[in-house]
């Protein structure tokens, strides 16, 4: 039996909807006003960029100023003893004979040994609060090893000749000279004042900065590489050294570089304990001269034209040292990382 077809529902066919007008809208037919209107933003664009220029040029023009103003400055010395200012082994104010080399050779032998104490020392403390210090421990140990970055230069300067020196002088220049003189490098009268206690001041004061660059570069590196190198077997030492220390080489030749502009641009608490004597020796123990210390003692005592000429010139020479210097920092850090910046993977 067929069933009868159900009626069909009578519904209408969708109608068209009607624009409704939205008040506010100005009426038909008049163009709509962007809410962000071109010409102010490319003109806001425009301004920003010029201002960015010129604090970048600025940079450039300040450094240039520096360099045209020590060259001027410097021209009598110049025109009296040329490139041999540079190789030259006499500083005579009273007959006008200078040569820059006895405080070139101070400056990048307080430096170098600055850097051979500090550096195993400001990673290794870095290691510590990283990855073994407690945790109820990291906070003030981090604390009191920024500390030491805010003393003046001048407290570092006292507290070594009375501290330092003494320690130096009665302990361990002795037993340097007894143990290693052999080297010719611990060899003198242990007086205490010398090219070592320079050294060992200005290790102490570039500690902070290469400790705190160092911390912070390492705890930026990924915590996987650590659970991998230890998920392989690794003991903790070989993963500080393959998932950690490798990562972050980079940034710690960054806080190395800092910490040695530190070091050959510091004068207060070198000139305090170096001694002051204008000469090339073997023996740390012996007394030097600094770039910038000879420039803190006797630039208010310059008269002459040519003695001040000639100060200015170690300027210079400061300065042309530290470019050279940071830009084989550079090309080190280029050939630890092959032109990479920090990679994440081993």
């Amino acid at each position: 039996m067929a069933i009868p077809a159900l009626p069909r529902p009578d519904m209408p066919a969708p109608q068209p909807v009607e624009a409704t007008k939205v008040s506010g809208l100005p009426p038909t037919g008049r163009e709509v006003a962007p809410f962000l209107r071109g010409t102010s933003g490319e003109t806001g664009d425009r301004i920003f960029k010029s201002a960015m220029l010129v604090c970048g040029l600025a940079v450039l023009a300040i450094l240039v100023l520096i360099v045209y103003e020590l060259m001027l400055r410097s021209g009598p010395s110049w025109h009296a003893f040329g490139f041999k200012f540079f190789a030259g082994h006499d500083w005579d104010p009273v007959n006008e004979h200078f040569g820059a080399l006895p405080f070139i050779y101070g400056t990048l032998v307080s430096s170098f040994l600055a850097l051979l104490i500090a550096v195993p020392l400001s990673i290794g403390v870095a290691v510590f609060t990283t990855e073994m210090c407690p945790a109820a421990l990291r906070g003030p140990l981090s604390f009191f090893v920024e500390l030491l970055a805010a003393i003046p230069s001048v407290v570092y300067g006292l507290w070594a000749i009375f501290v330092l020196i003494p320690l130096l002088s009665h302990y361990v220049q002795p037993f340097l000279s007894k143990t290693f003189g052999w080297t010719g490098l611990f060899v003198g009268p242990p007086y205490g004042i010398s090219m070592l206690a320079a050294g060992i001041i200005l290790s102490i004061m570039i500690i902070p900065i290469i400790s705190s660059i160092t911390r912070e570069v390492l705890m930026v590196v990924p915590q996987h590489q650590r659970e991998a190198a230890l998920a392989l077997g690794a003991t903790r030492w070989e993963m500080i050294r393959v998932g950690v220390l490798r990562n972050a080489r980079a940034g710690i030749m960054g806080g190395i570089i800092l910490g040695l502009g530190r070091a050959l641009g510091e004068t207060m608490a070198v000139t305090m304990v170096i001694g002051n004597r204008p000469e090339i020796a073997k023996s740390l123990f012996a007394p030097g001269y600094t770039m910038a210390s000879v420039l803190a003692n006797e630039f208010s005592e310059a008269t002459g034209d040519v003695y001040l000429s000639a100060l200015i010139e170690i300027g210079l020479a400061l300065f042309l040292v530290t470019i050279v210097v940071n830009a084989l920092a550079r090309l080190l850090v280029w050939t630890v990382t092959r032109g990479q910046p920090s990679r994440a993977n081993a």
